[in-house]
Protein backbone atom coordinates (compact mmCIF):
# COMPACT_ATOMS: atom_id res chain seq x y z
CA UNK A 1 0.00 0.00 0.00
CA UNK A 2 0.72 3.17 -1.03
CA UNK A 3 2.10 5.68 2.11
CA UNK A 4 1.41 8.47 -0.01
CA UNK A 5 -1.63 10.62 1.38
CA UNK A 6 -3.73 13.90 1.39
CA UNK A 7 -6.18 15.86 3.60
CA UNK A 8 -7.71 19.10 2.95
CA UNK A 9 -8.26 21.76 4.90
CA UNK A 10 -11.51 25.05 4.93
CA UNK A 11 -9.31 28.29 5.11
CA UNK A 12 -10.72 31.13 6.97
CA UNK A 13 -13.16 33.38 5.09
CA UNK A 14 -10.75 36.11 4.43
CA UNK A 15 -9.54 37.29 1.14
CA UNK A 16 -5.94 37.24 1.18
CA UNK A 17 -4.19 34.75 -1.13
CA UNK A 18 -8.13 33.78 -2.66
CA UNK A 19 -9.42 34.55 -6.60
CA UNK A 20 -11.40 37.90 -6.26
CA UNK A 21 -15.39 37.44 -6.53
CA UNK A 22 -17.72 37.93 -9.08
CA UNK A 23 -20.89 40.01 -7.48
CA UNK A 24 -23.84 38.43 -7.87
CA UNK A 25 -25.51 41.20 -8.91
CA UNK A 26 -23.09 42.26 -11.41
CA UNK A 27 -24.28 42.47 -15.33
CA UNK A 28 -21.53 40.65 -17.78
CA UNK A 29 -21.29 41.39 -21.44
CA UNK A 30 -24.32 41.95 -23.59
CA UNK A 31 -24.22 38.29 -25.99
CA UNK A 32 -26.72 38.25 -29.29
CA UNK A 33 -28.39 35.00 -29.11
CA UNK A 34 -28.08 33.98 -32.39
CA UNK A 35 -24.33 33.21 -31.20
CA UNK A 36 -26.25 30.27 -28.79
CA UNK A 37 -27.23 28.84 -32.01
CA UNK A 38 -25.14 26.32 -34.38
CA UNK A 39 -25.19 23.02 -36.06
CA UNK A 40 -21.91 20.44 -34.54
CA UNK A 41 -19.40 20.18 -37.36
CA UNK A 42 -17.40 17.44 -35.55
CA UNK A 43 -14.09 16.84 -36.75
CA UNK A 44 -12.39 13.08 -37.09
CA UNK A 45 -9.80 13.17 -35.18
CA UNK A 46 -6.06 11.92 -37.13
CA UNK A 47 -5.12 8.04 -36.46
CA UNK A 48 -2.31 9.46 -34.22
CA UNK A 49 0.33 6.47 -34.32
CA UNK A 50 2.20 6.42 -31.09
CA UNK A 51 5.73 5.99 -31.02
CA UNK A 52 5.79 4.53 -27.68
CA UNK A 53 4.22 1.95 -25.64
CA UNK A 54 3.81 2.65 -21.91
CA UNK A 55 5.92 -0.21 -21.43
CA UNK A 56 9.01 1.26 -23.56
CA UNK A 57 9.52 4.81 -21.63
CA UNK A 58 12.32 4.30 -18.79
CA UNK A 59 10.42 4.91 -15.49
CA UNK A 60 10.46 2.87 -12.14
CA UNK A 61 8.96 -0.68 -12.65
CA UNK A 62 6.36 0.02 -9.56
CA UNK A 63 4.77 2.84 -12.04
CA UNK A 64 4.85 0.03 -14.84
CA UNK A 65 3.09 -2.10 -13.13
CA UNK A 66 0.74 0.60 -11.64
CA UNK A 67 -0.31 1.52 -15.40
CA UNK A 68 -0.29 -1.80 -16.38
CA UNK A 69 -3.20 -2.88 -13.51
CA UNK A 70 -5.02 0.95 -14.70
CA UNK A 71 -5.09 -0.84 -18.29
CA UNK A 72 -2.78 1.32 -19.84
CA UNK A 73 -1.49 0.31 -22.92
CA UNK A 74 -1.26 2.94 -25.73
CA UNK A 75 0.22 6.87 -24.81
CA UNK A 76 -2.45 9.70 -26.22
CA UNK A 77 -0.56 12.01 -28.74
CA UNK A 78 -0.04 14.25 -25.15
CA UNK A 79 1.50 11.62 -23.07
CA UNK A 80 3.80 9.69 -26.09
CA UNK A 81 4.99 13.24 -27.10
CA UNK A 82 5.29 15.05 -23.07
CA UNK A 83 6.68 12.07 -21.18
CA UNK A 84 9.81 11.68 -22.84
CA UNK A 85 10.59 15.34 -22.63
CA UNK A 86 9.37 15.08 -18.92
CA UNK A 87 12.03 12.43 -18.64
CA UNK A 88 14.51 14.10 -20.00
CA UNK A 89 14.52 17.43 -17.73
CA UNK A 90 12.72 19.21 -20.26
CA UNK A 91 10.72 22.33 -19.23
CA UNK A 92 7.08 21.35 -20.92
CA UNK A 93 4.52 23.73 -22.93
CA UNK A 94 1.93 21.54 -23.25
CA UNK A 95 -1.47 22.75 -25.29
CA UNK A 96 -4.42 20.55 -25.15
CA UNK A 97 -7.60 20.46 -24.45
CA UNK A 98 -9.67 18.62 -21.03
CA UNK A 99 -10.17 14.95 -21.60
CA UNK A 100 -6.60 14.19 -24.09
CA UNK A 101 -4.70 12.62 -20.91
CA UNK A 102 -2.61 15.35 -20.05
CA UNK A 103 -2.90 14.28 -16.23
CA UNK A 104 -0.85 11.37 -16.50
CA UNK A 105 1.47 13.49 -19.73
CA UNK A 106 3.64 15.06 -16.40
CA UNK A 107 1.87 12.87 -13.28
CA UNK A 108 3.95 10.22 -14.66
CA UNK A 109 7.90 11.74 -14.97
CA UNK A 110 6.79 13.41 -11.97
CA UNK A 111 6.19 10.26 -9.54
CA UNK A 112 9.53 8.55 -11.64
CA UNK A 113 11.53 11.56 -9.94
CA UNK A 114 9.81 11.20 -6.67
CA UNK A 115 10.94 7.70 -6.97
CA UNK A 116 14.52 7.62 -7.85
CA UNK A 117 15.95 11.46 -6.75
CA UNK A 118 15.57 11.29 -2.95
CA UNK A 119 15.61 14.60 -3.00
CA UNK A 120 13.10 15.65 -5.52
CA UNK A 121 9.76 17.68 -4.64
CA UNK A 122 6.63 18.69 -6.74
CA UNK A 123 4.43 21.24 -6.44
CA UNK A 124 1.19 20.62 -9.02
CA UNK A 125 -1.15 23.80 -8.90
CA UNK A 126 -4.67 23.53 -10.61
CA UNK A 127 -7.76 25.93 -10.91
CA UNK A 128 -9.90 24.36 -9.15
CA UNK A 129 -10.68 22.06 -6.00
CA UNK A 130 -12.13 19.24 -8.47
CA UNK A 131 -9.16 19.32 -10.99
CA UNK A 132 -7.09 19.09 -7.82
CA UNK A 133 -8.56 16.29 -6.72
CA UNK A 134 -9.13 14.74 -9.83
CA UNK A 135 -4.76 15.11 -10.30
CA UNK A 136 -4.39 13.69 -6.56
CA UNK A 137 -6.47 10.40 -7.81
CA UNK A 138 -4.56 9.71 -10.46
CA UNK A 139 -0.92 10.68 -9.09
CA UNK A 140 -2.11 8.20 -6.08
CA UNK A 141 -2.59 5.20 -8.81
CA UNK A 142 0.39 5.86 -10.49
CA UNK A 143 2.60 6.45 -7.71
CA UNK A 144 1.37 2.87 -5.58
CA UNK A 145 4.18 1.94 -3.83
CA UNK A 146 5.96 4.48 -4.39
CA UNK A 147 6.97 5.13 -0.19
CA UNK A 148 6.72 9.46 -0.59
CA UNK A 149 3.68 11.01 0.90
CA UNK A 150 2.15 14.24 -0.47
CA UNK A 151 -0.55 16.70 0.62
CA UNK A 152 -3.41 18.40 -1.26
CA UNK A 153 -4.29 21.73 -0.51
CA UNK A 154 -7.70 22.94 -0.79
CA UNK A 155 -10.34 24.43 0.80
CA UNK A 156 -14.14 23.04 1.74
CA UNK A 157 -13.02 21.34 5.33
CA UNK A 158 -10.76 21.00 8.70
CA UNK A 159 -8.03 22.28 8.52
CA UNK A 160 -6.11 19.61 10.90
CA UNK A 161 -5.02 16.95 8.86
CA UNK A 162 -3.54 19.12 6.33
CA UNK A 163 -1.16 20.94 8.75
CA UNK A 164 -0.33 17.36 10.10
CA UNK A 165 0.41 15.96 6.26
CA UNK A 166 2.41 19.31 6.18
CA UNK A 167 4.42 18.27 9.53
CA UNK A 168 5.15 15.51 7.71
CA UNK A 169 7.10 17.33 5.25
CA UNK A 170 5.73 15.70 1.85
CA UNK A 171 7.37 15.19 -1.21
CA UNK A 172 4.52 16.16 -3.54
CA UNK A 173 1.65 19.25 -2.44
CA UNK A 174 -1.44 19.09 -5.17
CA UNK A 175 -3.10 22.15 -4.44
CA UNK A 176 -5.36 25.15 -5.85
CA UNK A 177 -3.21 28.77 -5.32
CA UNK A 178 -5.18 30.43 -3.18
CA UNK A 179 -4.63 28.05 -0.45
CA UNK A 180 -1.17 27.48 -1.55
CA UNK A 181 -0.73 31.13 -0.98
CA UNK A 182 -2.54 31.09 2.43
CA UNK A 183 0.27 28.13 3.65
CA UNK A 184 3.00 29.95 2.43
CA UNK A 185 1.86 33.23 4.35
CA UNK A 186 1.16 30.60 7.54
CA UNK A 187 4.75 29.58 7.27
CA UNK A 188 3.31 26.25 7.01
CA UNK A 189 4.79 25.71 3.88
CA UNK A 190 8.19 26.56 2.41
CA UNK A 191 8.52 25.95 -1.70
CA UNK A 192 12.44 26.57 -2.34
CA UNK A 193 13.31 23.35 -1.98
CA UNK A 194 10.68 22.21 -4.67
CA UNK A 195 12.54 21.38 -8.00
CA UNK A 196 9.25 20.28 -9.89
CA UNK A 197 6.14 22.33 -11.11
CA UNK A 198 3.35 21.84 -13.23
CA UNK A 199 0.88 24.25 -13.62
CA UNK A 200 -2.44 22.85 -15.16
CA UNK A 201 -5.14 24.86 -17.31
CA UNK A 202 -3.19 28.19 -16.83
CA UNK A 203 -5.87 30.14 -19.24
CA UNK A 204 -8.35 29.09 -16.96
CA UNK A 205 -6.41 29.93 -13.60
CA UNK A 206 -5.79 33.75 -15.35
CA UNK A 207 -8.99 34.01 -16.19
CA UNK A 208 -10.35 33.14 -12.74
CA UNK A 209 -7.89 35.60 -11.53
CA UNK A 210 -5.30 34.20 -9.98
CA UNK A 211 -2.61 36.08 -12.40
CA UNK A 212 -0.74 37.72 -8.04
CA UNK A 213 -1.26 34.66 -6.68
CA UNK A 214 0.51 32.02 -9.55
CA UNK A 215 3.52 34.45 -9.86
CA UNK A 216 3.97 35.07 -6.33
CA UNK A 217 4.19 31.07 -5.76
CA UNK A 218 6.13 30.63 -8.86
CA UNK A 219 8.65 32.97 -7.27
CA UNK A 220 9.20 31.40 -4.54
CA UNK A 221 10.42 27.65 -5.93
CA UNK A 222 13.93 26.56 -6.30
CA UNK A 223 15.66 28.48 -8.79
CA UNK A 224 16.78 25.99 -10.70
CA UNK A 225 13.80 23.77 -11.26
CA UNK A 226 11.62 22.06 -14.03
CA UNK A 227 8.32 23.45 -14.98
CA UNK A 228 5.26 21.87 -17.03
CA UNK A 229 2.55 24.01 -18.24
CA UNK A 230 -0.18 22.74 -19.66
CA UNK A 231 -2.84 24.99 -21.30
CA UNK A 232 -5.91 24.76 -23.79
CA UNK A 233 -4.70 28.47 -25.06
CA UNK A 234 -1.98 30.46 -25.65
CA UNK A 235 -2.78 33.88 -25.38
CA UNK A 236 -0.83 36.70 -24.43
CA UNK A 237 -1.13 36.56 -20.57
CA UNK A 238 -0.40 33.27 -20.93
CA UNK A 239 3.02 33.45 -23.38
CA UNK A 240 4.41 36.13 -20.82
CA UNK A 241 4.00 34.18 -17.76
CA UNK A 242 5.74 31.17 -19.59
CA UNK A 243 8.44 33.22 -20.50
CA UNK A 244 9.35 34.44 -17.14
CA UNK A 245 9.36 31.61 -15.75
CA UNK A 246 10.43 28.61 -17.82
CA UNK A 247 13.66 27.78 -19.42
CA UNK A 248 13.37 26.82 -23.23
CA UNK A 249 10.59 25.11 -23.09
CA UNK A 250 10.21 22.52 -25.00
CA UNK A 251 5.77 22.62 -26.87
CA UNK A 252 4.10 19.99 -27.48
CA UNK A 253 0.60 20.85 -29.36
CA UNK A 254 -1.85 17.98 -29.66
CA UNK A 255 -4.89 20.35 -29.51
CA UNK A 256 -7.95 19.46 -31.83
CA UNK A 257 -10.82 21.52 -32.95
CA UNK A 258 -12.93 23.68 -30.41
CA UNK A 259 -15.33 21.83 -27.92
CA UNK A 260 -18.18 23.83 -28.83
CA UNK A 261 -17.42 22.53 -32.49
CA UNK A 262 -18.60 19.02 -31.46
CA UNK A 263 -22.00 20.59 -29.53
CA UNK A 264 -25.52 21.07 -30.97
CA UNK A 265 -26.63 24.72 -30.29
CA UNK A 266 -29.51 25.89 -29.80
CA UNK A 267 -32.01 28.62 -27.54
CA UNK A 268 -34.73 28.04 -25.64
CA UNK A 269 -37.16 31.15 -25.51
CA UNK A 270 -39.59 31.78 -22.70
CA UNK A 271 -42.10 34.39 -21.15
CA UNK A 272 -41.64 34.52 -17.05
CA UNK A 273 -40.30 32.82 -14.50
CA UNK A 274 -42.92 29.95 -14.60
CA UNK A 275 -42.95 29.06 -18.21
CA UNK A 276 -39.30 29.46 -17.68
CA UNK A 277 -39.29 26.43 -15.20
CA UNK A 278 -41.89 24.53 -16.70
CA UNK A 279 -39.71 23.87 -20.10
CA UNK A 280 -36.77 23.12 -18.05
CA UNK A 281 -38.79 20.69 -16.79
CA UNK A 282 -40.12 19.13 -20.57
CA UNK A 283 -36.51 19.18 -21.87
CA UNK A 284 -35.53 16.81 -18.89
CA UNK A 285 -38.13 14.53 -19.45
CA UNK A 286 -36.86 13.87 -22.97
CA UNK A 287 -35.40 10.31 -23.58
CA UNK A 288 -32.20 11.47 -24.88
CA UNK A 289 -31.57 14.12 -22.11
CA UNK A 290 -29.93 11.33 -19.92
CA UNK A 291 -27.04 12.75 -18.26
CA UNK A 292 -26.82 16.69 -17.73
CA UNK A 293 -25.50 19.93 -15.96
CA UNK A 294 -27.44 22.71 -15.31
CA UNK A 295 -26.03 26.55 -15.28
CA UNK A 296 -27.25 28.86 -12.92
CA UNK A 297 -25.65 32.56 -12.02
CA UNK A 298 -25.33 32.71 -8.27
CA UNK A 299 -25.05 29.93 -4.93
CA UNK A 300 -28.91 30.81 -4.35
CA UNK A 301 -29.97 30.30 -7.31
CA UNK A 302 -28.28 26.91 -8.00
CA UNK A 303 -29.41 25.80 -4.87
CA UNK A 304 -33.16 26.89 -5.48
CA UNK A 305 -33.35 25.64 -8.92
CA UNK A 306 -31.90 22.31 -7.77
CA UNK A 307 -34.35 21.99 -4.67
CA UNK A 308 -37.71 22.15 -7.33
CA UNK A 309 -36.03 19.83 -9.14
CA UNK A 310 -35.66 17.33 -6.84
CA UNK A 311 -39.50 18.14 -5.45
CA UNK A 312 -40.30 17.66 -9.10
CA UNK A 313 -39.08 14.54 -9.02
CA UNK A 314 -35.73 14.78 -10.76
CA UNK A 315 -32.37 13.02 -9.51
CA UNK A 316 -31.13 16.01 -8.90
CA UNK A 317 -27.98 17.65 -6.68
CA UNK A 318 -25.85 21.17 -6.58
CA UNK A 319 -22.34 21.94 -6.30
CA UNK A 320 -21.61 26.11 -5.79
CA UNK A 321 -18.96 27.60 -4.00
CA UNK A 322 -20.48 27.61 -0.71
CA UNK A 323 -20.92 23.68 -0.30
CA UNK A 324 -18.30 22.05 1.69
CA UNK A 325 -15.63 20.51 -0.14
CA UNK A 326 -16.86 17.32 1.32
CA UNK A 327 -20.33 17.90 -0.11
CA UNK A 328 -19.21 19.13 -3.69
CA UNK A 329 -17.34 15.67 -3.64
CA UNK A 330 -19.74 14.05 -2.94
CA UNK A 331 -22.37 15.21 -5.27
CA UNK A 332 -19.89 14.86 -7.94
CA UNK A 333 -18.84 11.74 -7.26
CA UNK A 334 -23.04 10.34 -7.47
CA UNK A 335 -22.98 12.24 -10.87
CA UNK A 336 -20.33 10.49 -11.82
CA UNK A 337 -21.62 7.46 -11.13
CA UNK A 338 -24.99 7.96 -12.60
CA UNK A 339 -26.67 8.27 -9.08
CA UNK A 340 -27.77 11.63 -9.44
CA UNK A 341 -28.10 12.10 -13.77
CA UNK A 342 -28.72 16.07 -13.30
CA UNK A 343 -25.86 18.36 -11.80
CA UNK A 344 -27.12 22.17 -11.17
CA UNK A 345 -23.70 24.46 -11.29
CA UNK A 346 -22.45 27.63 -10.84
CA UNK A 347 -19.83 28.52 -13.45
CA UNK A 348 -16.40 28.36 -10.48
CA UNK A 349 -18.03 25.22 -9.10
CA UNK A 350 -17.59 23.13 -12.40
CA UNK A 351 -14.74 24.38 -13.80
CA UNK A 352 -12.59 21.05 -13.61
CA UNK A 353 -15.34 18.97 -13.65
CA UNK A 354 -14.62 16.19 -16.43
CA UNK A 355 -17.29 13.81 -17.02
CA UNK A 356 -17.12 12.25 -20.36
CA UNK A 357 -20.38 11.10 -20.47
CA UNK A 358 -22.42 14.50 -20.75
CA UNK A 359 -25.12 14.98 -22.96
CA UNK A 360 -26.19 18.06 -22.51
CA UNK A 361 -25.42 21.38 -21.15
CA UNK A 362 -28.49 23.75 -20.03
CA UNK A 363 -27.50 27.53 -19.37
CA UNK A 364 -30.69 28.30 -17.24
CA UNK A 365 -28.82 31.59 -16.87
CA UNK A 366 -26.73 33.26 -19.56
CA UNK A 367 -23.48 33.15 -18.81
CA UNK A 368 -21.47 36.53 -18.08
CA UNK A 369 -19.03 36.30 -21.19
CA UNK A 370 -18.94 34.23 -24.17
CA UNK A 371 -15.92 32.91 -23.09
CA UNK A 372 -17.70 31.41 -20.19
CA UNK A 373 -20.11 30.18 -22.40
CA UNK A 374 -18.16 28.27 -24.90
CA UNK A 375 -16.57 26.74 -21.06
CA UNK A 376 -19.26 25.73 -20.12
CA UNK A 377 -20.97 24.12 -23.58
CA UNK A 378 -17.38 22.14 -23.82
CA UNK A 379 -18.36 19.55 -20.56
CA UNK A 380 -20.96 18.08 -23.35
CA UNK A 381 -19.48 16.10 -27.05
CA UNK A 382 -16.19 15.01 -25.26
CA UNK A 383 -14.50 11.56 -26.07
CA UNK A 384 -15.39 12.07 -29.78
CA UNK A 385 -19.24 12.10 -28.68
CA UNK A 386 -21.87 15.30 -30.02
CA UNK A 387 -23.49 16.94 -27.37
CA UNK A 388 -26.35 19.51 -27.00
CA UNK A 389 -26.12 23.14 -25.60
CA UNK A 390 -29.66 24.97 -24.59
CA UNK A 391 -29.30 28.10 -23.85
CA UNK A 392 -32.68 30.29 -22.08
CA UNK A 393 -33.55 33.67 -23.81
CA UNK A 394 -36.50 35.82 -21.92
CA UNK A 395 -38.65 37.27 -25.17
Amino acid sequence: MASYKYSVYNSAKRNNGRRPQRSAGRRGDYIDPSRFVAVAKPTQAENYQAKHSFNDFEIDDRIKQNLKAKGFVTPSPIQDQTIPLGLAGKDVIGIANTGTGKTAAFTIPIIHGLMTRQQTKALVVAPTRELAQQIEEEARSIGKGGGFTGAILIGGTGMGSQLRDLRNKPRIVIGTPGRIKDHMERGTLNLDTFDTVVLDEVDRMLDMGFLPDVSYILKALAPKRQSFFFSATMEPRVQGLIRTFSTDPETVSVKSADGSDHVNQDVIRYNGTHEKMDKLHDILLKEEVSKVIVFDETQRSVEKLSNELVARGFAADAIHGGKSQGQRQRALDSFKKNRTTILVATDVAARGIDVADITHVINYSQPMTYQDYTHRIGRAGRAGRVGHALTFVNN
